[in-house]
């Protein structure tokens, strides 16, 4: 039975891939680091900032990667404005609520940047747990940030529905014992679907409550 779904931030509730590339690319610019596509790709795949600050710019210490971080964090207010929530979302969040099924989210990117967009787009209602990556020691695709959101849910990891748009976070959620939904936006239904994923959406404008219901039978 569905009792709790967990929501990854980026590229399912928010359609921020662009601005967060764009941002990662400016702010390790103005450090005099040149990246490319493939860098892009990395981070994208659900890493925590401190890995991805540590990958780019070598053995950094906790107070460098505090202070990069909130410089970061900078970057990518300035470029926030234009971020939209994904098509359908809102609807199916009231529709889950309405359902009594309980909601976290379950993001590798900082408490702040979390925080931030789900206050700006008056989104944090909706959601009883939120976890993000400065509360977890490894990013995806390791399963602890969705354990930990499942266990602040007070449900069980078969009773709870993973949404997901990454490979390494499919694969978490997988390793945690849930079911996962690929949210497929920038349209890898393939990958997605070899990653695991149960079943596939292009985004939330017409997703079945009925049949997310039945994943978890």
């Amino acid at each position: 039975m569905l009792r709790a779904a967990i929501f990854d931030m980026d590229g399912v509730i928010v359609d921020s891939h662009p601005v967060h590339k764009k941002t990662w690319r400016k702010f390790l610019e103005s450090l005099g680091k040149e990246i490319d596509e493939e860098d892009l790709n990395f981070i994208m795949e659900g890493r925590k900032r401190e890995e991805i600050l540590r990958h780019f710019l070598g053995d950094l210490s906790n107070e460098q990667v505090r202070i990069l971080g909130h410089q970061k964090e900078q970057f990518f207010r300035e470029e926030s404005a234009d971020i939209k929530v994904i098509e359908g979302l809102r609807e199916f969040l009231q529709q889950l609520s309405e359902a009594k099924i309980r909601l976290a989210v379950a993001s590798s990117g900082s408490n702040g940047r979390v925080n931030y967009l789900l206050d700006s787009l008056n989104l944090r209602h909706y959601f009883q747990a939120i976890v993000t990556g400065d509360e977890v020691m490894y990013g995806k695709p390791d399963p602890a940030i969705f354990r930990m959101a499942c266990d602040q849910l007070r449900a069980q990891p078969f009773e709870t529905l993973v949404f997901e748009d990454s490979v390494s976070g499919i694969t978490a959620a997988k390793a945690a014992g849930m079911k996962c939904v690929g949210v497929a936006t920038n349209g890898i239904i393939g990958i997605l679907v070899e990653a695991g994923a149960d079943h596939i959406i292009p985004d939330f404008s017409a997703v079945p409550l009925d049949l997310m219901r039945q994943l978890c039978e």
